[in-house]
């Protein structure tokens, strides 16, 4: 019993020491002072959209028939005036296939007349007229002439230079010759109608055709009233 007793308070005495020395030696650090606070990060606000939304007007889509303030312009209004300038020739309502309709119709006229199938009086042409000009080398011309409508019994005089080569040729459905000669320069060859068929005027086409068997022209007349004359003129080289 004697020596527990010693023994606890000999480790009591022990322990009593060992803390006063470690105290003795060892001091405490103190806790470092901060002189200034944190700074605090502001929290981002959110808006509300709808909060937003209540501070724009709205846009209201204006209606052009309803607004009488409004009258849209028509380049078609009455009252209007257009434009004058124009490098055109035809008028404002003219067809620019009108330039072609004569010489459709006439050879529209000529080939049903061809068929027989069309020959009437008409407008007599009271006039002479011509069917063009021409230089040659050539030494004669033969000349080939018809009657391109109904046969109705139209008579024709050939002549150069006022000569008369034929003085009546019968003209049908066939083509029939004429040699013409020429002379040196200038010459006139005439076919003149002698009459006027019994349905209508004096119609004939015609062939011209060198000394070598080229084509010069090939033309016709329509309606040629009885005393007029169509011409070729012919320079020979």
């Amino acid at each position: 019993m004697k020596h527990i007793l010693f023994f606890i308070l000999f480790f009591t005495a022990v322990t009593v020491s060992a803390q006063t020395e470690f105290s003795t030696k060892y001091k405490s650090i103190p806790a470092p002072k901060f002189s200034a606070k944190p700074k605090k990060t502001p929290i981002p606000q959110v808006k509300d959209p709808q909060a937003d939304n209540l501070d724009i007007p709205g846009i209201k889509t204006p209606n052009v028939y309803d607004n009488t303030s409004i009258t849209p312009k028509s380049r078609f209004q009455i009252g209007e005036e257009k434009s004058k300038f124009t490098m055109s020739t035809e008028t404002e309502f003219a067809n620019p296939g009108d330039r072609y309709v004569a010489k459709m119709e006439k050879d529209l006229d000529k080939a049903l007349k061809d068929a027989g199938l069309r020959e009437g009086r008409g407008t007599l042409v009271k006039k002479n007229i011509s069917l063009g000009d021409f230089k040659t080398k050539s030494q004669y011309f033969i000349v080939k002439f018809r009657d391109f409508g109904a046969i109705d019994g139209d008579l024709v005089k050939v002549s150069n230079n006022d000569y008369v080569i034929r003085d009546q040729i019968f003209l049908d459905s066939n083509f029939k010759d004429v040699k013409i000669n020429l002379v040196d320069g200038f010459n006139k060859l005439d076919f003149e109608a002698l009459n006027i068929g019994s349905l209508g005027g004096n119609t004939a086409e015609i062939q011209v055709y060198d000394d070598k068997g080229q084509l010069i022209t090939n033309d016709y007349w329509d309606n040629l009233a009885a005393g007029f004359k169509a011409s070729i003129i012919v320079t020979k080289e």
